[in-house]
């Protein structure tokens, strides 16, 4: 259940002192989803998917490992493709990547 995904940033920022130029998100665990109280994105009455940017800059902070005010420096691109990132989590269970067919 420790799924991992790698991502370049399109523009560096800072972090723990220092500068990233990369940053490697986590699965959540349940216990943080429950103090978030949110997922991050929403379906609508339609079926149509929209992030909720606030809950999902919450899980890059906590998945990633960096500060809040780090989110907030991340570019447009990579804060989109991080939110989007960290909602697939939630899409696709851990086990499916380990899962093998009944024989």
């Amino acid at each position: 259940m420790s799924e991992v995904k790698p991502y370049i940033l399109a523009a560096p920022i800072q972090a723990h002192d220092e500068q990233l130029l990369e940053v490697t998100l986590r699965r959540p665990t349940v216990a943080e989803v429950r103090a978030i109280k949110a997922l991050p994105y929403k379906i609508d009455k339609n079926e149509d998917v929209t992030l909720d940017m606030e809950a999902a800059a919450k899980y890059i902070a906590i998945c990633a490992g960096i500060p809040a005010p780090s989110v907030n420096q991340l570019d447009l691109h990579d804060l989109n493709n991080l939110a989007w990132a960290v909602s697939g989590f939630f899409m696709t269970a851990a086990s499916e990547k380990t899962a093998k067919s009944p024989t």
